[in-house]
């Protein structure tokens, strides 16, 4: 059992979504004055929530990416309000949207440092190159995602697609560093 409790923040949650049909972008624009789109340098439009603080980006696909969440909620809740929001604003929006989380990027503190050295000799599918990056780089199998392991014992940990993955890699990750001595505590 690990000595300390690691500290998970989840930062940012990407879900991507799709109504499958065409959307006229710049009817959205003549409703909602506040939108971003400016297709000379970007296709997408971009839609922004005060709560939950998001940014949707919608295309004239009908796919959609929402970005900033804080959890797989509050994630599908943002598409599911500005696909409400359009409707209310005139946008004929036929289905109700099918979304994926496609990433959770979460900060970590476990509490200790960590040795980077022997982390990188002793971590299967580590990388660790100081001199052009300061933390190791941990690709983990089960449950599939990429660590950032940095001396301060902070961590970034990305590529999952559930909360549960993320507090599952972060104690498998911290059981590993501990059952191989790369943990101080003081």
């Amino acid at each position: 059992m690990p000595q300390t409790k690691p500290i998970v923040d989840i930062v940012n949650v990407v879900a991507s979504a799709s109504v499958d049909q065409k959307i006229d972008l710049v009817a959205i624009t003549k409703e909602f004055p506040d939108v971003e789109y400016h297709p000379e340098q970007f296709p997408g439009l971009v839609f922004r929530l005060k709560s939950p603080k998001t940014a949707t980006l919608i295309f004239s696909s009908g796919k959609m990416v929402c970005t900033g969440s804080k959890s797989e909620e509050a994630a599908v809740n943002a598409v599911n309000t500005v696909v409400q929001r359009l409707r209310k604003g005139k946008i004929k929006i036929k289905k109700n949207p099918e979304i994926t989380i496609q990433n959770i990027v979460a900060s970590v503190s476990l509490g200790g440092k960590v040795h980077l050295e022997k982390a990188a000799r002793s971590l299967p599918r580590s990388m660790y190159e100081p001199e052009q990056f300061p933390g190791l780089i941990h690709r983990m199998l089960d449950p599939r995602s990429v660590v950032l392991i940095f001396a301060s014992g902070k961590l970034v940990c990305t590529g999952t697609k559930k909360e549960a993955e993320v507090y599952r890699a972060v104690h498998n990750l911290h059981t590993l560093l501990e059952e191989k001595k790369l943990m101080e505590y003081e």
